[in-house]
């Protein structure tokens, strides 16, 4: 059963404060979304990746992936109008092809996440046909109805943060979108994939994952990002002074 990478790349990053779409703005030499891809490509847990982009900046990626040598890419096609709805055109590209595989989706902007945790991802899926990568809850987590004033404060040692890659086998997670798609509010309250899941009665199973991988969302994000790299870059050249 092949092994596939979704990174949806879909959106323009209206929060981020730029005209460039957040996934193409250039950080340490390459573009965010060239980060997130090599990631994927370099993983020998990986076998192929599909790219679900803005439509107007196909042709810019194409050349980013003939410039940057990702070669594990079996298709980009163009985005939807919303997040939920890119994953779909994603998932329905993979489908033409395979009549299952483990499929991992993951944000185009998230640059950061281990060799690790995607095979971590793909062990999960494996074994028990998900993986939902969590970090634990270290701040007070607060509910409130009307924005302004506490309304539940829930045990925080119960409580969890999902990041990605998500991973399922192909047939179920499509067959979820098929079945959401038929409801009258599509996606309404929906904003990943293991809460669609869970909307249709599927549970997925928890791995461990990693509070530096971080979703750029906004400029902040980017900063850290930034910082991150960085740090990267320094344990590299520390790794090599204690070599030589």
């Amino acid at each position: 059963m092949k092994r596939i990478a979704l990174i949806f790349a879909g959106g323009y990053g209206q929060r981020i404060g730029s005209d460039i779409p957040k996934q193409f703005l250039k950080i340490c030499g390459r573009e965010i979304i060239i980060h997130t891809l090599e990631l994927f490509e370099l993983n020998d847990a990986i076998d192929e990746i599909y790219v679900v982009c803005i439509e107007d900046w196909i042709d810019h990626l194409k050349g980013l992936l003939e410039k940057y040598d990702i070669d594990k890419v079996s298709a980009v096609v163009p985005g939807g109008a919303t997040g939920q709805d890119s994953i779909f055109i994603g998932l329905s590209e993979i489908a033409k092809n395979e009549e299952d595989a483990i499929v991992l989706l993951h944000d185009g902007v998230r640059p950061l996440v281990t060799e690790s945790t995607i095979k971590r991802a793909v062990e999960s899926t494996e074994e028990f046909g998900s993986a939902v990568p969590v970090i634990k809850c270290f701040e007070t987590p607060i509910i409130s109805a009307d924005g302004e004033t506490v309304g539940e404060m829930p045990d925080r040692r119960t409580m969890y943060l999902a990041q990605a890659p998500q991973g399922y086998h192909l047939k179920d997670i499509y067959s979820a979108h098929l079945k959401e798609r038929e409801t009258e509010k599509p996606y309404e309250g929906v904003v990943d994939s293991c809460g669609l899941m869970f909307k249709h009665g599927y549970v997925s199973h928890m791995i461990e994952g990693d509070s530096g991988n971080i979703k750029v969302t906004t400029p902040t994000d980017f900063y850290t990002l930034l910082s991150n790299l960085n740090i990267k870059d320094y344990e590299q050249i520390s790794v090599l002074n204690e070599k030589s």
